[in-house]
Order: C-alpha cells, then sequence, then structure tokens
C-alpha cells in the first residue's frame, strides 16, 4: 500500500539536505538486496529477490575505482567520503569507472597523467617504466574492486562495474583530442611483453580492440571479463557494463562480451544484469534495443526523455546524454518517462575537468535524484507506467490510484477518475512541498501550482 505519511517526511528530509542541513548517516544502513533481476510486473525496473521493483538513480565519477591525475602514482581518492556524499543525497547507485591505459588522456593535454592501480602486473623494463604481462593480472586491482563494491553493498547502494572503456583506446574520441590514451595502453605493442598489437592498421589507435579482429586481444579480454565475475560475482549489489562510451564498430564485440560475461555467471550459478551503453560519437540507439544486454544507457535528448515502454531497463545517463549537463527538472522529466535517470558528476575536480561540490546546478541535481528515489519508494512501482497522454503537460506516471505530474510552470490538465484526492506539490528548486487534501478531481479539473517556475504534483486516489 502506498503511504502518505511516510513520502512527506522522506522528501522533507532530502529538503532539508538541499539547503545544506545532510541528515547523519545512519550507523547500520541497510544492505543492498539482491541480486537483482528484471522485474516481472514492470519491466522498466528491476527488482529484487522478493519482487519488489527498485528504481536505481545516482552520481558517478570517473576516480571512484582507479586514481588519475598529474603524478605516478596519483593522489588517492577518497572513496569513504564519496560513499558518504551518495548516502547524504539518498542515492543507490553508480557507475565504478574503470580507465584501460595507465596514461595519457584525450581530455588532458599533459603528457603527466596517470591511472592506477593496473588489472595487469608489470615486468621486464622498457624505457620509462615497465611493461605489462598480459596473462598475470595484479591482485591489488582487483582486491581494491572487490573491497569497492562491497562497501557501497553494506550501504545499500548497487555498483555497475564498468568492464572496458571507448575513452581508453583511440587517439581522438569525437572533438577530443588533447592527448592520446593508446600510447599507454597495454595492449600497445610497446606497452606489453606479450606480443600483442591491438592496432592492426598502425594509426597509432587502438578501435581494433573493441572489435573482434584481434583473437589474441579478445581472449585475453574474455579473461579479463571472467576474473571481474571471480572478484565480485558473489556479491548481490553488482550489475556489469560492458563497455563505456565504445565506436560504433564495437557493437558485435559488445554483444559477444555481454554472452561471455552471461555464460560465465551461469556456470557459477549467480546471475547480475549486464548493460550495453550508447556508441561515441555517433551512437545507434537501435544496437542497445536489439542488444542482448538487460539494461542500456541510449544517448538522445535530455529535454524532452522518451517514453520507455519496457522493451528494456533504461538507466538514463547525462554522460550519454549530453555529457556534463542537467538541472533540477531533468530527474524528473526522466524518471515519470519511465526511465532510472543516472548523473555524471565532476564532484570535486580532482580528475581534470569541470566540478565544484557548491556549484548550485550539481547540488540541485544531486539532491533531486535522492528526492526522485524518495518518491518512488513511496509509490506502488509495480503498476507505475509512464502514460503522456493522461495529462496536457505529456508527463505522467499513472499507477493504482495515484499519479505523479510534472509541468514547467503551467495550468494543466489530468485524465483522473472522478472521485477525491489527497497528495502534495513539489518544487524541484526550492525542495519544498505543499499538502493537497480533500481535492474533487474529474478529468476537467485544472490544476495550477501554488508557486512560480516548475513543479511536480502527486495525487492519489482516496
Amino acid at each position: 500500500m502506498v503511504r502518505f505519511v511516510p513520502l512527506l517526511l522522506c522528501l522533507v528530509l532530502i529538503g532539508v539536505m538541499l539547503v545544506g542541513e545532510s541528515p547523519a548517516v545512519p550507523s547500520t544502513p541497510a544492505s543492498a538486496i539482491g541480486p537483482l533481476r528484471r522485474s516481472v510486473d514492470n519491466p522498466r525496473y528491476f527488482a529484487t529477490p522478493d519482487g519488489r521493483p527498485v528504481l536505481l538513480t545516482g552520481a558517478h565519477t570517473w576516480q571512484n575505482l582507479q586514481d588519475t591525475g598529474p603524478s605516478n602514482p596519483p593522489p588517492a581518492f577518497d572513496y569513504p567520503g564519496y560513499l558518504d556524499f551518495l548516502q547524504r543525497n539518498n542515492h543507490n547507485f553508480f557507475r565504478l569507472w574503470t580507465w584501460e591505459q595507465a596514461r595519457y588522456s584525450n581530455e588532458i593535454r599533459s603528457d603527466d597523467y596517470f591511472t592506477a592501480p593496473m588489472p595487469y602486473v608489470r615486468t621486464g623494463s622498457a624505457d620509462r617504466q615497465p611493461k605489462f604481462d598480459l596473462d598475470a593480472f595484479d591482485p591489488d586491482y582487483f582486491a581494491r574492486m572487490r573491497d569497492r563494491v562491497g562497501q557501497a553493498g553494506k550501504r545499500g547502494i548497487y555498483v555497475s562495474v564498468m568492464l572496458f572503456n571507448g575513452w581508453s583506446i583511440e587517439s581522438c574520441k569525437g572533438q577530443f583530442c588533447e592527448n592520446n590514451p593508446w600510447r599507454g595502453h597495454p595492449f600497445n605493442k610497446d606497452n606489453n611483453v606479450n606480443g600483442i598489437d591491438g592496432d592492426l592498421n598502425g594509426n597509432n589507435s587502438g578501435e581494433e580492440t573493441h572489435t573482434l579482429a584481434v583473437p589474441a586481444v579478445t581472449a585475453r579480454q574474455e579473461a579479463y571479463a571472467r576474473k571481474v565475475v571471480d572478484t565480485v560475482g558473489d556479491l548481490d549489489n553488482v550489475l556489469y557494463e560492458i563497455s563505456n562510451e565504445s565506436p560504433g564498430a564495437s557493437v558485435q564485440w559488445q554483444y559477444h562480451m555481454i554472452e561471455v560475461v552471461r555464460a560465465y555467471e551461469r556456470s557459477r550459478g549467480k546471475v547480475h544484469p549486464i548493460g550495453m551503453t550508447s556508441a561515441y560519437p555517433g551512437g545507434d540507439n537501435t544496437d542497445l534495443r536489439s542488444s542482448p544486454a538487460d539494461w542500456i544507457s541510449p544517448n538522445g535528448d535530455i529535454d524532452n526523455p522518451p517514453v520507455n515502454d519496457g522493451t528494456k531497463v533504461v538507466l538514463s545517463d547525462t554522460d550519454h546524454l549530453c555529457g556534463l549537463c542537467g538541472d533540477s527538472t531533468w530527474p524528473w522529466r526522466s524518471f515519470i518517462r519511465g526511465e532510472n535517470p543516472i548523473y555524471m558528476d565532476p564532484y570535486d575536480g580532482a580528475y581534470g575537468i569541470g566540478g565544484q561540490m557548491d556549484d548550485s546546478t550539481q547540488v540541485s541535481i544531486r539532491a533531486n535524484l535522492g528526492n526522485v528515489r524518495a518518491w518512488a519508494a513511496s509509490m506502488d512501482l509495480r503498476t507505475a507506467k509512464p502514460q503522456p497522454e493522461l495529462c496536457s503537460t505529456g508527463y505522467c506516471l499513472a499507477g493504482s490510484r495515484e499519479f505523479l505530474v510534472f509541468t514547467p510552470g503551467k495550468q494543466f490538465t489530468i485524465s483522473v477518475t472522478p472521485g477525491a484526492y489527497e497528495g502534495q506539490w513539489f518544487d524541484p528548486k526550492t525542495n519544498r512541498t505543499t499538502a493537497v487534501s480533500d481535492l474533487r478531481a474529474d478529468p476537467g479539473t485544472q490544476f495550477t501550482p501554488p508557486f512560480s517556475g516548475p513543479a511536480v504534483l502527486y495525487l492519489k486516489q482516496r
């Protein structure tokens, strides 16, 4: 049953967070329940083993697995502080980023930009650093991966473990050509002792490694994927992501890697959701919808999210929509259209691009992701489906006797069943709520927000 009072309490709590008075982190937070499965009742969401649908939402940032920066080794990322940050904002999901290259970045001009730890041990010698042995995994890398996923799970946070990264292999990524990460990649023939050459055409770029063109590379990628499953596959809070924004030619390789991970998990007896994200540049969302993935992150228009018909679980990620972008209304528009909104957060700026913890736009996006999660937890997600035709704004999530509507600020109508309703208005900019009680409504009722600007209305039939 949907309960009105807990919803109000959750939203008041998150509202306090936005103005800077964060509640204390619970001393014994609930662990994440899993493994997640696609909901039978509402396939737009994953569900816990008991069938309860779960909205996944949260902020991810680039250094949450490997450290990066201008020194070797790079400065350490404050991971416990990051988990505290997620909890303060009521987030329950993030992508655990991996970088395949040990040095250089498409987005950072300096040669002095390093990544550590790496999955492979170094051996032998080279001009500047020992080369990688692609047949020997570095236990420190995988120990860190397991520890970080496990810590998150104890705080009730789900983690999508990224296996590969398209921003690690190309000399230029779209218009981003500040430096060439392929120079620091283990599959570059100059960087390994195994004679592996991932650059078949000799163009000083490794796009071929995210295809099936180099069997020796593919074999080692399969071994790496199995090692990741061995490392975290027994944990309940795990999802997998094959690769972040690989080139367009990677589609069949990604399909192959999905099946590799799925088959290996089945052989172990515990399976987790596997995701595929948009190619960049020029990704085709048809490739995602046609994929064997359990969840997808498409590209698209952040200002007008498509209605999710339930074909796939959609984790709508600003990373693939527009990069460093968004506002306080986007989490609501995305959720009401049947998506799970997640935010690529520049965080504290330590990665080297963007990022201010107190930036008002970033603060508001983070808070509203948590607000959306609080509201979703108080609704019956088993029956909540996006039905834009029911509301003149085009943003209506309707379930059993309840409606959640977004308006950019104008008056609107909802095709409600005639009767008595109660609920709340919510202001995404200020996190203030206004109660609605003893309302008689019918399909012709005009609703006008009690404040200026964008608004969210929740109604429940009594």
